[in-house]
């Protein structure tokens, strides 16, 4: 068993294949690295955290980190409001928007908007989300490459990664922030953030 494990944790629309290449160089690091799949539009944030309860609880370490993708952020705050006495470890979301999304709000008043992001924006991308319990570190990581599915949809403030601007990725109670030349997409294959996260699951904080 080695003594540290990292969960990951997909964002809206996506399954966790996405993840497949930021899995890889984690473990290629020495972490034992676990996809933690659930639906995201199919059941609210905070359903999901119960159902991500249930899986940590089947990772042997004694130390857990998470790294979350976008609306992944949002289930991990949920997951630590719900069991705010479960394992020691750090976390890093990407791209997560920890206040109302400017992209799922404008989406949302489409007609098909809320078929779309279903339950997603129940307690999650419409706000409403937990604050986050500073006395556990997180590391937040936002991207400024506008390209992407967002462009499609206006009114994200700037600079934002295409989807989340980078204002919306800032958290009260937060331990560190960086900003990388990125796009929502982008921060699951670049190097960059690879690097910038195993910093901060090591050290809690990033290197600037």
């Amino acid at each position: 068993m080695k003594q540290h494990a990292i969960v990951l944790i997909h964002g809206l629309w996506l399954n966790g294949i996405d993840m497949r290449l930021l899995r890889q160089r984690l473990e290629k690091a020495g972490y034992d690295v676990y996809q933690f799949s659930y639906p995201s539009t199919g059941r609210t944030p905070e359903e999901n955290a119960d159902a991500l309860w249930t899986f940590s609880q089947t990772i042997k370490a004694p130390e857990i980190h998470y790294v979350c993708h976008s609306l992944g952020g949002l289930v991990i705050r949920h997951y630590f409001s719900l069991y705010p006495n479960g394992e020691p470890g750090r976390t890093v979301t990407l791209g997560t928007p920890h206040v109302i999304s400017s992209a799922a709000s404008k989406l949302h008043s489409y007609r098909l908007g809320p078929l779309l992001l279903g339950k997603s924006v129940n307690e999650g991308l419409l706000g409403n989300v937990p604050p986050w319990d500073a006395s556990r570190e997180l590391g937040v990581i936002a991207g400024s490459l506008a390209v992407g599915f967002g462009r499609l949809i206006p009114g994200i403030p700037r600079p934002s990664d295409g989807t989340v601007s980078v204002a919306e990725t800032r958290l009260t109670g937060m331990t560190d922030h960086i900003v990388l030349p990125v796009s929502h997409f982008g921060l699951l294959v670049s190097r960059a953030v690879v690097r910038q996260c195993l910093h901060f699951l090591a050290n809690g904080r990033f290197i600037h």
